[in-house]
């Protein structure tokens, strides 16, 4: 059976959200690649060091140009070709025309439900090429029992035809606590360990980031020697983000860095007071259980798929309610032992999720789509 994957999302050097998920199923396919199951990975430009190796079984195919790929180039190359078994794409959008079955996955629907976040033109590719791709698909994977509930909702898709397959995280893949780069990366940011709350993310409004700067404002007048970092790139729309900052006087106070390397990511959880996730919606929820790995408790809005990933090991909040939000932090910061029986419950909570077992779920839904 050979396998074509979409790898472009993997393809880049800043990974966040679905290129972090392609980029662990390619990891994982490539160990996995044998004469039974070969992959032909196919990408827009030449693949990264950052990419796994290529072995006899497992190989990288590059379609030019750019322009219309995945219209006209790909699905041209695919019939041409005629080498592949099944598709898989990874992030809702399938390649027109696919000649072979085809497996999509769809990380999340939160443009039916934030619509305004988005700019037309692309809200209308988002919901049209992803109806097309679930349309399309022999199997759907939804990402979390909630993203598969949304499918069925908006594109009147049978429950049948979807397998829930939740994201992974390996926490055994991360490097040791590094000392001296926490203390160099505390400092430059003029950080004290665990006097600060972590928000790591995109910047923009799904991410309910205001709800967050309002309660951190409270809480900075009982305690003004915390800060709040907000970790990660620009994304749209995100002016509102710092408006609130200026306007509640607290440009000193809640620090913005940007993008972060993932090294310095690990340390800024390892000595934060706790992570606080207050989206209004989120098909899975990485974050969550990359803050437990590392011994952060969690603080999370109670919205969309989030109580289905943290489960019992977070404080919850209402995305829409900063007091409550306010509420959770002087909880936290107040109370020690609540906190360390926070960060148990991370530990054992993160146990259930694993790039491996997301693999090859993931591998075994699309394999049954030769027998099917």
């Amino acid at each position: 059976m050979i396998i074509g994957v979409d790898g472009n999302e993997a393809n880049v050097k800043d990974q966040v959200g679905v290129s972090v998920y392609t980029r662990s199923l390619l990891e994982h396919f490539q160990s996995a690649a044998n004469d039974k199951t070969q992959f032909r990975i196919f990408l827009k430009n030449d693949p990264l060091p950052t990419m796994p190796k290529e072995n006899p079984h497992f190989s990288y195919k590059v379609i030019s140009p750019r322009f219309m790929w995945s219209q006209l180039w790909l699905p041209l190359d695919l019939y041409m070709k005629k080498k592949i078994d099944v598709f898989f794409a990874p992030a809702h959008y399938a390649p027109r025309f696919c000649p072979a079955p085809l497996v999509v996955t769809v990380h999340d629907l939160s443009y039916f439900y934030y619509p305004d976040e988005f700019l037309k033109k692309d809200l209308y590719t988002l919901k049209e090429w992803t109806r097309y791709s679930v349309k399309n698909a022999r199997k759907i994977i939804a990402v979390s029992k909630t993203t598969k509930k949304d499918v069925i909702k908006y594109y009147n898709v049978p429950e049948e035809k979807i397998e829930a397959v939740y994201n992974g995280y390996d926490k055994s893949s991360q490097p040791k606590a590094d000392k001296l780069l926490a203390e160099n990366l505390l400092t430059k940011l003029k950080l004290k360990e665990k006097k600060y709350f972590l928000y790591v993310g995109t910047l923009q409004p799904r991410k309910n980031l205001p709800v967050l700067i309002n309660a951190f404002a409270k809480f900075s007048k009982i305690h003004a020697d915390y800060k709040l970092v907000l970790v990660g790139k620009k994304g749209w729309m995100y002016d509102e983000i710092f408006e609130t900052i200026r306007t509640l006087k607290l440009d000193d106070a809640v620090i913005t860095p940007g993008y972060l390397p993932d090294e310095e990511v690990k340390e800024l959880y390892r000595n934060a007071m706790c992570f606080v996730l207050p989206s209004l919606y989120e098909g899975f929820g990485i974050p969550i259980l990359e803050a437990m790995s590392h011994g952060c408790p969690v603080i999370s809005s109670f919205s969309s798929s989030l109580p289905e990933i943290g489960g019992d090991a977070c404080l919850y909040f209402d995305p829409k309610n900063s007091e409550d939000l306010y509420d959770d932090l002087i909880r936290l910061t107040e109370d020690e032992s609540l906190r360390k029986d926070f960060i148990k419950k991370g530990y054992e909570r993160v146990k259930q999720f694993s790039w491996k077992k997301c693999a090859e779920e993931t591998l075994n839904v699309i394999q049954k789509i030769e027998n099917s």
